[in-house]
């Protein structure tokens, strides 16, 4: 892909969302981004190459991830300072949404640095307007702590009145399903997405009880949204 002209008006940092699973859902802005930014930062370079590859663009790449992140931090805000334009991927989604991105952002805002943030693609939305649960209010909880902070952080759920959003691991989906029927009750309405957007996309809908159940008999496989209907 050829860069495009309107390169110099694109300066600073720009966080591009991109697909959860089907390539096709990427929009049009963002490709115009990728192709004419001087660099990419990307969570994994083999997994952004793929969809660089699909769209035939060739701007280069550096990796920014979780394990690199506080270090590259006052690098990358130097090169922007300078000028130019670097967008940010994750994996999959929007960059800075249980993803890194979050401590850049906060340092250029610091810098005066210009920062632009594409809509796209998410699986928190798709997995709420699925779930058949109440839409009008609720909370995203990201990953739950791995441990410390956990308990107390299901204690306040169990309180929680609006809709909650949670995204899981395949591993630890059963162990999460079965700390939140311990925390707000095993008929707690819930429902469980995973593989949005990809040929096996499943959503499974029912009491915590119920997910349980159907995820202890069925392997689970893919990366989870869960979904539970507040206190009422």
């Amino acid at each position: 892909m050829e860069k495009h002209t309107i390169q110099h008006e694109i300066e600073g940092l720009w966080l591009v969302p991109t697909p959860i699973g089907n390539l096709g859902d990427i929009s049009l802005r963002a490709l115009e981004v990728l192709g004419a930014a001087d660099l990419i930062l990307a969570e994994d370079t083999r997994t952004t190459a793929k969809l660089l590859k699909h769209y035939d663009i060739d701007t280069p790449m550096r990796s920014f991830h979780m394990h690199n992140e506080h270090k590259s931090v006052p690098r990358i805000v130097s090169e922007l300072s300078a000028g130019g334009c670097i967008a940010l991927v994750s994996d999959a989604g929007s960059p800075g949404v249980s993803d890194p991105g979050f401590l850049l952002v906060r340092a250029c805002v610091a810098a005066e640095i210009h920062v632009q943030a594409l809509p796209g693609a998410t699986a928190l939305i798709p997995a709420l307007t699925l779930s058949g649960l109440p839409s009008e209010r609720f909370v995203f909880e990201g990953f739950l702590p791995p441990k410390k902070g956990r308990q107390k952080r299901l204690s306040a759920l169990a309180e929680e009145t609006r809709t909650i959003v949670l995204y899981e691991s395949p591993h630890r989906i059963l162990k999460t399903l079965g700390q939140l029927a311990e925390h707000l009750g095993e008929n707690r309405e819930a429902s469980a997405s995973r593989e949005l957007t990809k040929k096996f996309e499943e959503t499974v809908r029912g009491s915590l009880k119920t997910l349980i159940d159907h995820f202890t008999i069925t392997p689970p496989k893919g990366e989870f949204v869960i979904v539970v209907e507040g206190l009422s």
